[in-house]
């Protein structure tokens, strides 16, 4: 399979419409070319995998800048030195887990665009993470519920994950975000339904590590609803799993995938460092916000 730009990438596709690994292609010495037929795969195909890279944290911060602008590590957490504040380092010996179905950051009004990932340390067994296709599961609910879907908005709140981290452990000051330091995390409403800016495609955009609640409906109706759509997001037929090796990388678009990491692997070390590319204000269907 590959992409329509001027530059063939060699995409081994791991599912009829979500997923591929990209061989043959060295993201430290890539050219432009290269890398715009890597943003267009992104897009198309939603979550990247890269084998044998050779990247550290210096390499991964300049292929971020290539590809986009790239944001502070965190709103909350620190970078992971003081050389490097664009990399959030996932370190399982600092409660570094993501153990929960999320999409990346979307407690704020303007969630990144994409996140790149890399393997650091690696226990021996374990440790996999698995995307799940937004879009995909958009499509494949019955016309009723994405009728439903498509007229609700949703609060996402950081403060269960984050807001005891950016009170003690950063003493009530985090990153800057979009210009500001990040103080304190107000709940922000997004459409349940987000509408990708680039395909016009729409996705379900809730997700359990950091929606709270849909507006305007009761509490029970509120847990009703996300809760079937939490289900139909991560049916198995909308998800694809990597198992990590070492000089692995991956990239996903954040407008249309949500992921989970699984915590299996005992008292084993493992780090993964993160960056994220600076996204829009998400909007839904007959409206931009």
């Amino acid at each position: 399979m590959t992409t329509s730009t001027a530059v063939k990438l060699d995409l081994r596709p791991l599912g009829p419409h979500f997923g591929s690994e990209v061989e043959g292609l060295d993201l430290a010495h890539a050219t432009d070319e290269e890398l715009a037929a890597v943003r267009a795969a992104l897009v198309e195909r939603k979550v990247l995998f890269f084998g044998g890279q050779s990247l550290d944290e210096d390499g991964q911060v300049a292929l971020g800048r290539r590809l986009g602008e790239l944001t502070a590590s965190h709103p909350v957490v620190g970078g992971v030195d003081e050389a490097h504040p664009e990399i959030y380092a996932l370190d399982s010996a600092d409660n570094g887990f993501a153990d929960v179905w999320h999409t990346d950051v979307t407690f704020m009004p303007r969630p990144p665009l994409g996140s790149i990932l890399r393997a650091v340390v690696l226990p021996p067994t374990g440790g996999d993470t698995s995307w799940a296709d937004s879009q995909l599961a958009y499509d494949s609910l019955s016309a009723p519920v994405r009728e439903l879907a498509d007229q609700l908005t949703a609060v996402h709140d950081g403060n269960r994950e984050f807001g005891y981290y950016l009170a003690q452990r950063r003493s009530g000051r985090g990153s800057v975000w979009d210009g500001e330091v990040v103080t304190r995390l107000d709940p922000v409403e997004h459409p349940v339904v987000r509408v990708h800016p680039e395909t016009g495609r729409k996705g379900i955009f809730v997700n359990p590590g950091f929606t709270s609640h849909i507006v305007g409906v009761s509490e029970a109706e509120s847990r009703a609803i996300l809760d079937l759509l939490y289900a139909h997001l991560t049916k198995p037929e909308h998800i694809v799993r990597h198992r990590w090796r070492a000089g692995d990388v991956a990239m996903w678009d954040n407008r249309s995938t949500a992921h989970y990491a699984n915590r299996d692997y005992g008292d084993a070390h493992r780090v993964m460092h993160r960056i994220t590319l600076r996204g829009d204000r998400p909007f839904g269907p007959g409206r931009r916000s």
